[in-house]
């Protein structure tokens, strides 16, 4: 089923912004079923998209289509008073006018539509490696071993992704375990992130500050993700996502699921007993398919 983002925060004050985050927001989802080759929902996403568009003026309506079809972010939030679009530093007057919510405005630089946000988790700055290392590539770039959890003791949807989103924060990866799990919790009620074969990739946008950043969880008896379904999740991707890689993301999504697509890639994943051995399957199985 699919339904509406839910309101985001009083923070966002002008009439129409509430409804083209939504939008934008039910947009996204359906390139992820794109990424992740789901086909099953894509007509009620179309229907639940082109409601949201009729409901909005016309002169609306063409700005926000005329700036997607330059870039899948049309509109974007505000972020240390940064264009979290294109990462253009702010006129304070330009903020305040934001905030003020009295009408529409957009970034100076980029032309997309600016919101001041809820207050979301943020990600930390800090590098994924050391500085001695060597530039990484591949998935070594968003994840790292400390992310992974080779036995989720968690047997429920909400309990996974909790555990997933605390394992964040206790590495230093984002600053607020507790609000990253409310927010992805908010993703799954648009429309579940379960796909097939039993690989599930909850996440959350919008978490500024670093990079988009991976974890890995696994639970070989299997969770009820998707009540709507009878298949059982025992992979689970937990990722957060900047504004800016958005649409690097879908990129990762699909990289990822053409990998697991194959069931001895799963059954290696599924067969580490250690943090150290998920992590050396999961770099040895993306390595074609993730760049």
């Amino acid at each position: 089923m699919v339904t509406n983002p839910s309101s985001p925060s009083k923070n966002i004050t002008h009439p129409l912004v509430n409804t083209l985050v939504q939008l934008q927001e039910l947009i996204l989802v359906r390139s992820e079923q794109d990424a992740s080759m789901v086909d099953k929902h894509l007509s009620q996403l179309d229907n639940s998209i082109q409601a949201l568009l009729n409901s909005i003026p016309k002169e609306t309506h063409d700005l926000f289509q005329r700036i997607e079809k330059k870039d899948v972010l049309a509109i974007v939030p505000i972020s240390n008073n940064v264009c979290s679009g294109c990462g253009l530093t702010l006129p304070v007057s330009l903020v305040y006018a934001v905030r003020a919510g009295e009408k529409l405005y957009q970034c100076t630089n980029c032309a997309r539509i600016l919101y001041y946000p809820e207050v979301r988790p943020r990600r930390i700055s800090r590098k994924i490696h050391g500085r001695s290392e060597p530039r990484r590539s591949g998935i070594a770039r968003f994840s790292s071993l400390s992310l992974m959890t080779p036995n989720l003791h968690s047997t429920d949807r909400d309990k996974v992704i909790e555990e997933l989103a605390m394992k964040m924060e206790a590495e230093g990866f984002v600053d607020n375990g507790t609000k990253l799990v409310d927010a992805a919790l908010e993703r799954e009620a648009i429309m579940s992130t379960a796909v097939e074969h039993g690989i599930a990739f909850p996440h959350v946008r919008g978490v500024e500050g670093g990079g988009l950043t991976l974890a890995l969880g696994i639970n070989r008896k299997g969770i009820k993700f998707d009540s709507a379904e009878r298949t059982l999740t025992h992979i689970v991707f937990f990722i957060v996502i900047p504004t800016a890689a958005s649409v690097f993301y879908l990129r990762l999504l699909s990289g990822l699921t053409q990998t697991f697509l194959k069931k001895d890639t799963r059954e290696k994943l599924i067969a580490a007993q250690t943090p150290e051995e998920l992590w050396q399957v999961l770099v040895k199985t993306t390595r074609t398919t993730i760049k």
